[in-house]
């Protein structure tokens, strides 16, 4: 037999009443049920609780170490359920989030400032350390959401499906293919590509378009920010992959020029995955929604 809330709530609620009667009306028991579930306490650790003889009912020394013990888990397992309800009511909760791709910066900080505003009981934070492999995170419960555009499957994990993109090859103004609607896989053998420094297996223009085709860049240079990127793509130092947002952020640069990449272009998919169970909470779904209508505007 284990000591178990209903336990400490019965024992509170004699010793606040004083009476079996009043405590088992305000538990919504019959006062049978009551008195058999303390007997059942006493006769497993073989000590009385209360002095049945006295009016109104006190407790013994081990009626008080229960007390003791209810006074300091019962707020808390209170305060608990009560978070739990507010987290299916009003949106408060926690939204950690980490991201798989670096030029998703472009458009997840302007929709974070909105959804902070709309929704600003919720706990944000972006953490980076985990976005190299972040779904182990994701189902201990270390973070809530994963940008990302390659699904795994996964029991528990559901992708939320936010907006299609086309990657496209930016090169500088008055370079040779600066004219050209699409490049050509060959197109890039003799170029300087630059990428963000991340593993080439998971950069599409190398699985979906280079590697199939048999070519590999004459160079690769690896680079953090979309920005440095951008800079040296515009000075002539080479040709870089980026999402269209990042274009779009970009605005109407006059030193910069993009192409299709093959004659259907290359696109893909962002996803929000998230924990299954979690997928109704009201909070997780605005930002879900938030984060479609920002790309389909």
């Amino acid at each position: 037999m284990y000591i178990e809330i209903r336990h400490l709530r019965s024992l509170f609620a004699i010793h606040e009443t004083g009476n079996l009667s009043r405590a088992a009306q305000r538990l919504h028991l019959t006062q049978s049920a009551l008195t058999h579930q303390i007997k059942s306490l006493e006769h497993h650790f073989g000590t009385a609780l209360f002095y049945r003889r006295r009016r109104p009912l006190q407790l013994t020394p081990a009626g008080h170490r229960l007390l003791a013990l209810a006074r300091e888990v019962l707020p808390r397992v209170e305060a608990a359920e009560q978070a739990l309800k507010t987290l299916a009511s009003d949106g408060t909760g926690r939204l950690y989030i980490t991201i798989e791709c670096h030029a998703c910066f472009e458009w997840l900080m302007p929709l974070l400032d909105g959804y902070r505003l709309c929704c600003p009981e919720v706990e944000v934070d972006i953490r980076l350390g985990m976005s190299f492999d972040p779904l182990p995170a994701l189902l201990r419960g270390d973070i809530d959401l994963i940008i990302s555009s390659d699904p795994v499957a996964e029991e528990d994990v559901s992708y939320e499906a936010l907006f299609g993109y086309e990657a496209r090859l930016v090169v500088p103004a008055g370079h040779p293919l600066s004219g050209r609607i699409q490049a050509r896989p060959a197109d890039l053998a003799a170029q300087t590509l630059i990428t963000y420094p991340v593993d080439r297996q998971r950069l599409d223009v190398f699985t979906r378009f280079l590697e199939p085709a048999g070519v590999e860049p004459a160079a690769v240079r690896r680079v953090e920010l979309t920005a440095m990127i951008l800079q040296l793509v515009a000075a002539g130092r080479g040709v870089a992959v980026l999402p269209d947002w990042v274009l779009d952020a970009a605005g109407g640069r006059k030193d910069l020029r993009s192409l299709r990449l093959g004659r259907r272009g290359l696109h893909g998919t962002l996803y929000a995955a998230v924990r299954r169970q979690e997928l109704g909470l009201p909070y997780l779904r605005r930002f879900i929604d938030m984060a479609r209508a920002c790309r389909a505007t």
